[in-house]
C-alpha cells in the first residue's frame, strides 16, 4: 500500500489528515485504538508545522506519505518551512507536575512513544519525518 496527501497548512486541513488515516486504517484493518493512535501523531505533527514552519500569513503545502508492506506503516511528512528536529528535543520529565512543566513538548513526546520510530532529514530545502510503527 502507498498512498499521498497533500493539504495546505490551514488548522481546517487537519480534518483531512484524520480522514486519510481512517482510511488507511481501514484498508489496512487497523485496530480502533492504533487508528486513534496514528491519528493523534499526525494531527500533532501538522499542527506543529502550521502553526510554527512558516511566518504568520504564509500559505504553503504539506504532504504526507504512508507506505506499508503489511508488517510495518511508514509515514513521511513534508513541508518547506522553517529547518526543525524534533527528535533532538529533549525527552519531557514526566515527573513534573504539569503545571509546573513549561509549555511545548508534550506532541513531540506523544510521537515518540507511540511510534516505534522517529527520524529527520532536511534535503533541498525541505523537512522530511518518518515515523514507523509496526503493525
Amino acid at each position: 500500500m502507498r498512498k499521498d496527501i497533500c493539504i495546505r497548512n490551514r488548522v481546517e486541513d487537519l480534518e483531512n489528515v484524520a480522514a486519510f488515516i481512517e482510511e488507511i486504517g481501514a484498508e489496512l484493518q487497523l485496530s480502533a485504538e492504533l487508528q486513534m493512535n496514528l491519528n493523534l501523531v499526525m494531527e500533532e505533527m501538522v499542527s506543529n508545522i502550521i502553526f510554527y514552519a512558516y511566518p504568520e500569513g504564509t500559505e504553503a503545502s504539506i504532504e504526507l506519505l504512508a507506505e506499508s508492506d503489511g508488517q510495518e506503516l511508514t509515514f513521511v511528512l513534508s513541508d518547506q518551512g522553517r529547518e526543525f528536529d524534533p527528535t533532538l528535543t529533549e525527552d519531557l520529565d514526566t515527573s513534573v507536575n504539569p503545571a509546573e512543566r513549561e509549555l511545548g513538548g508534550m506532541g513531540i513526546f506523544i510521537v515518540k512513544n507511540i511510534m516505534n520510530k522517529v527520524t529527520y532529514q532536511r534535503l533541498e530545502g525541505k523537512n522530511l519525518l518518518t515515523m514507523c510503527k509496526k503493525i
